[in-house]
């Protein structure tokens, strides 16, 4: 079951949704089903360290991914 994010139009409530087959989603704030579809990014946790620090890439601290605005 994929997660999507939406933005309801109506009321500007943000919101995650778990689409199963053709549920069509609506706001859990006002219930409107006039929705925008939000593009997300997802994380995942890797066992054993193989992230951009330990393969020679960034040691910045500020981000896991060393892809953040404070990255050299």
């Amino acid at each position: 079951m994929p997660i999507f994010e939406f933005r309801c139009k109506s009321c500007g409530s943000k919101f995650e949704f778990y689409l199963r087959g053709s549920e069509v989603p609506s706001c859990p704030s006002c219930g409107s089903k006039d929705l925008s579809k939000l593009f997300s990014t997802f994380s995942a946790h890797v066992k054993g360290g193989t992230g951009a620090a330990s393969s020679g890439g960034s040691s910045c601290s500020g981000c896991s991914g060393g892809h953040c605005s404070t990255c050299k």
